[in-house]
């Protein structure tokens, strides 16, 4: 599927089949992540990957009731800013970077059929806190998002759902027109 068709037909994916990701598969996912632009290039993105059940059950308790659907994802993926490697000047632009990390990996693993819904975490500080605690992260490392992964549990990936021929439809065509300025704000 080529960046268009996935930018158009992804959509976020709740309930998941019971269908392992596999080793390269989630690698794939992890590399598209760290693959992002970041300010001045600081890479100040970390990962923390769960695949255990357990693990993944205390992740949603820790992220609150939208974190729902980890515990019926096959993987799950911690995304943090790390201070420690943040731009000096302007530290707050993690929160972009993690943006961007997050939104590449829900796209590069919709792209291999592979389902996923963003989790907010940041800026609610409970889910902050929780997380933080739950996984002893450093002090500089904070978390940002969560993404669940896994297979979807209905036939709804990009390459069953959507064809190149339906990807802008009215369904899934978010344009806008009004939303759009030129030159000026009228």
């Amino acid at each position: 599927m080529n960046a268009l068709e996935t930018i158009f037909s992804r959509k976020s994916v709740r309930e998941f089949a019971d269908r392992p990701i596999s080793d390269e598969a989630l690698d794939t996912i992890l590399r598209a992540g760290m693959s992002g632009p970041s300010c001045v290039n600081a890479r100040d993105g970390a990962f923390l990957v769960a695949r255990g059940k357990e693990t993944l059950n205390r992740m949603a308790d820790a992220n609150g009731k939208p974190a729902e659907p980890l515990r019926r994802a096959d993987a799950g993926v911690l995304v943090c800013g790390d201070l420690g490697c943040a731009f000096a000047r302007a530290k707050d632009y993690w929160i972009i970077d993690g943006a961007i990390a997050a939104q590449n990996m829900v796209l590069a693993a919709w792209s291999m059929g592979i389902g996923s819904v963003w989790l907010g975490t940041y800026p609610q500080m409970d889910r902050v806190e929780a997380l933080g605690k739950l996984f002893a992260l450093p002090e500089s490392v904070i978390p940002h998002s969560i993404i669940a992964f896994g297979y979807p549990a209905q036939a709804q990936t990009a390459e069953t759902d959507q064809t190149a021929e339906t990807v802008q439809t009215a369904e899934t065509d978010h344009w806008e027109a009004s939303r759009l300025h030129f030159e000026t704000w009228q």
